[in-house]
């Protein structure tokens, strides 16, 4: 329960009797209040309504038993690329800015390099000794059958036109994986660029690249998220650990962002402890579509058992020096609403609700909004 410098309602009652006290220039208006004692006071109906004050009942509320924990957004492994080049090169275009959008397949960035030519040429090359290598092959083999060549020379001619044949597969496989056509280098058509593309459709959230700048195969240019399936990665303790099972509530929020409470449900439990003595929960969100960012740091409370209480509103109870009380409706009538001061007991509570063990407030009314306001 929040600890508020009240402005009691009594004093401010006290102050309206004693202003009303000179006959003079009192009116029937000006008397809203007309009666104070020591653990009761009336308030016109006029003041209730301009206050909006809500009687109600105490009720029964769900309370729950929960681990407090933290962590944060993110998603799988699946849904995160940190895209590099095949072969290192100078940017030529990069044209994309942190937060586009992007599909798979799309170009990202140019890079160019004239040693991705020499490669090309490599292929070219080797794909055109192929036809006089498998055709002296071929003729070497008809030579041995006929018994006009020897074994020797035979078997050098396949070795040389199975090299060749080796060398030229290799070459055309690393071309594919710079996105070059080897059909293409083939009709002549060589090029010192190479395009970049997206492994994975998603958003950019980091681009590591500038126009002219080289960049090595090792580096990142640029990373990619998608964030279809976002999800919770929460860190409990060791002591805490056994009680976590799959399927359990997560109550979960973003105190950076909103105090409002969004839900998920335990998915995976880790097997291992960490050097922290901790280990990972991960949890499903129960709707997937909110407008979280991948890596906001999250508050949560995964559930364990949850019990149903006699509760009241926080807003309805009042604490004077570590005393609490509520203000219970006795009496009414067309002009006054008669409310005591009852002192309470209070058993757990959260931030909006506390359990009453007082038996003797079960039937009765309430006073649950209106009883007092917090200073500044």
């Amino acid at each position: 329960m929040k600890t508020y410098i009240l402005k009691s309602i009594f004093l401010f009652l006290i102050l309206t009797v004693f202003l009303s006290c000179d006959s003079s220039k009192s009116t029937e208006k000006d008397t809203e209040i007309n009666t104070i004692e020591e653990s009761t006071i009336n308030i016109s109906v006029a003041q209730f309504e301009s206050v909006k004050m809500v009687l109600g009942k105490v009720a029964l509320q769900t309370f729950t038993v929960g681990v407090k924990t933290n962590g944060y957004i993110d998603v799988p492994p699946v849904n995160r690329a940190k895209v590099s080049a095949i072969m290192g090169g100078y940017i030529k275009k990069s044209p994309l800015l942190v937060g586009d959008e992007v599909k798979k397949g799309q170009l990202l960035v140019t890079i160019e390099n004239p040693d991705f030519i020499e490669i090309q040429q490599n292929y070219l090359e080797i794909t055109e000794q192929l036809k006089y290598l498998k055709s002296e092959n071929d003729r070497q083999k008809i030579l041995f059958k006929e018994k006009i060549t020897s074994q020797k020379n035979y078997l050098k001619a396949e070795s040389n036109y199975k090299s060749a044949l080796a060398l030229s597969n290799g070459l055309a496989q690393k071309l594919r994986l710079m996105n070059i056509s080897p059909s293409n280098v083939k009709a002549g058509k060589i090029t010192s660029t190479i395009g970049i593309y997206a492994p994975i459709s998603g958003s950019i959230t980091a681009i590591y690249t500038n126009i002219g700048e080289y960049k090595n195969s090792s580096e990142v240019l640029l990373e990619i998220i998608n964030n279809d399936h976002k999800h919770l990665e929460l860190v409990v303790f060791e002591k805490d650990i056994l009680k976590i099972k799959k399927k359990q509530p997560i109550f979960f929020s973003i105190p950076e962002a909103s105090s409002k409470k969004y839900n998920a449900e335990v998915h995976l439990v880790g097997k291992s402890i960490n050097k922290n003595r901790t280990i990972k929960v991960h949890g499903h969100l129960e709707d997937e579509n909110k407008s979280f960012l991948v890596g906001m740091f999250v508050e949560a409370e995964i559930i364990l058992n949850s019990v149903q209480k006699m509760a009241l509103p926080t807003s309805a109870i009042l604490e004077d020096n570590g005393t609490f009380y509520v203000l219970v409706l006795k009496d009414k009538n067309e002009k006054y609403y008669k409310l005591e001061k009852v002192k309470i007991t209070i058993g757990e509570k959260n931030d909006d609700w506390a359990v009453i063990e007082n038996s003797n407030l079960k039937d009765k009314e309430i006073l649950l909004k209106g009883a007092f306001l917090p200073l500044e």
